[in-house]
């Protein structure tokens, strides 16, 4: 069973879906919720899943060891982040190499990096006048939003379209495909080459 752990700092609808994906899954697993934020709404999904929640400290995740060894401990293949505001520190990044997916509410490079989260992303999206914007699912690598992109999808930016309308629209393509491009991810990686 490959045990994945979904981190997030929000309301945690992605992790909500990514739960209920794998819910009966054969050989996937999610194992543990990681959070840096007390009161996020995705701990009560969390408590009403039964799943154990790691509460992550500031100093320990950039100044520590990231919690790698807590991650091995539980035994975490995979790290998900979904709605997660922290960058990846080195450590973790290098420990779960290839092994961190990330996704991002609009079509990268366009629109990543430091600041570039939530309706910041769709304002400026707005703001440039663009005609379509999307999801791009991708590996983490050391720098905010450049991993290799694995996934992307588009939705039509309509005028007159609010950043919050738009966010909408964005958020179904993130329920409709996060999950499952997470377990295409998943089922090819030879876990053996990273033991």
């Amino acid at each position: 069973m490959k045990q994945l752990a979904i981190y997030s700092s929000g309301t945690g609808t992605n992790a909500a879906r990514i739960i209920d994906y794998f819910r009966h899954h054969p050989t996937i697993k999610v194992s543990l919720i990681v959070c840096n934020k007390p009161g996020a709404g995705v701990l009560d999904i969390a408590a009403a899943e039964g799943l154990p929640v790691l509460m992550i400290d500031k100093e320990v995740f950039f100044r520590g060891d990231a919690y790698v060894e807590e991650l091995q401990r539980q035994k975490i293949d995979f790290l998900v982040l979904a709605g997660f505001l922290w960058k990846i520190p080195l450590a973790l990044v290098q420990a779960y190499r290839g092994r961190i997916i990330n996704i991002h509410p609009a079509l990268l490079p366009k629109y990543g990096g430091k600041g570039m989260y939530g309706l910041h992303v769709h304002e400026a999206v707005i703001s440039a006048g663009e005609k379509e914007s999307g999801i791009t699912i991708h590996y983490v690598d050391e720098l905010y939003d450049h991993g290799q992109a694995i996934f992307q999808a588009r939705v039509v930016v309509d005028p007159g379209d609010t950043a919050g309308m738009l966010a909408a629209k964005v958020r179904g393509l993130e329920h409709e495909h996060f999950p499952r491009v997470v377990e295409e991810v998943v089922k090819e990686v030879n876990l053996s080459n990273h033991r």
